[in-house]
Formats: structure tokens, C-alpha cells, sequence
């Protein structure tokens, strides 16, 4: 019995010795914040990589626009007029409403499909300007020597003293960053 109440002895002091170590690396743990929702809009590479991507979405709605367009008119076209046509150009109307039919579908899919060419331009852009706010919040953490710095924006940071929100300081760095890519 007694070996047995010093082996669970050894095992408690051994927990309490882990738990301890652990509370005090914890507590020299330094942290920040930053919110990338707001550097995301505050940001203006981020801006002018949205309005672009903006600018491309909306030439792809246009022509698909366009697309629907001749096919819903090569519909009508065929529903009026098939009446009246000889088999013969009754079957090339219907022929080409086909190959409008999967011009456009081929092209939605190809725009908007599963990596298309609206995803794919999305995360180029996404990834140029993740990586450059991920390269300034590492340089602002590691100028005012901060361990670990959480987004305010994901939600899982409930509260936090103004005096760690690292957001201004961030946006500051990516600016200068930018100056010094354009000179």
C-alpha cells in the first residue's frame, strides 16, 4: 500500500510540477491582435486588388449576359419560326441554339466553375495580399516582441486591451512596404 500511495505521490508532484512550468511559459507569452477584416479595407493594395478582381467579374457577367442573350434569341427564333421553315433549316436553327446552348454553358463553367477562371484569379490575388499583411504582422510582432498574435476578425477573440491591437501598426508597414516596391 505504501509504494503504491508514493507511486501516485510521484505522479501528482510530477503534474503539478508539468502544470506549473506550463502557467509560467504561458505567462511569458506575449500577445497582440490585429483585425484583418478592417486592414482588408484599409489597406489600399487590398482595395486595388479587389477592384480589379471586380472589374474582371463584371466583363465575365457581361459576356455572359451576352451569351444567355443569343441563345434565349435563337430560342425565340426557333419556336417562331419552326412552323414555317423547310426540315433542313428547321435543323440548322436547332443546330446552332445547340452550340449556343453549350458555348455559354462551357463558359459559365469554365468562369465560375470549380477552379475557374474567377476562382483561380480570386486566390492569386487573395494569396499576394494575405502574404504581404502575413510578412508585416510577423515584422511588427517581432519589432515590439510579441509570440503570438490572434485576428479579432475570425471571432474567437472576445476581448482585448486596445494597447495590443497591433491593426494600425500593420497597415503603417504594408504602406511603407508598398513605397518601397513602387520606387
Amino acid at each position: 500500500m505504501k509504494t503504491r500511495a508514493r507511486v501516485w505521490a510521484g505522479f501528482l508532484a510530477a503534474i503539478v510540477l508539468l502544470v506549473t512550468s506550463e502557467a509560467r511559459a504561458a505567462a511569458d507569452l506575449h500577445f497582440g491582435y490585429i483585425d484583418s477584416a478592417r486592414i482588408f479595407s484599409e489597406y489600399q493594395s487590398a482595395k486595388d486588388a479587389q477592384q480589379r478582381f471586380d472589374r474582371l467579374v463584371q466583363g465575365w457577367k457581361d459576356e455572359a449576359a451576352e451569351k444567355e442573350k443569343a441563345v434565349n434569341q435563337l430560342r425565340q427564333e426557333v419556336r417562331d419560326q419552326s412552323p414555317i421553315l423547310s426540315s433542313l433549316k428547321r435543323q440548322e436553327r436547332e443546330t446552332a441554339l445547340q452550340r449556343a446552348v453549350t458555348d455559354y454553358e462551357t463558359f459559365i463553367q469554365d468562369v465560375w466553375g470549380p477552379n475557374g477562371r474567377a476562382s483561380q484569379e480570386n486566390e492569386r490575388a487573395t494569396n499576394d495580399i494575405v502574404t504581404n499583411i502575413r510578412a508585416a504582422v510577423e515584422k511588427v510582432a517581432s519589432q515590439k516582441g510579441l509570440d503570438v498574435v490572434l485576428d479579432a476578425a475570425g471571432g474567437f477573440l472576445v476581448y482585448a486591451d486596445k494597447n495590443y491591437d497591433l491593426t494600425t501598426d500593420v497597415i503603417t508597414e504594408l504602406t511603407a512596404q508598398d513605397k518601397t516596391r513602387t520606387h
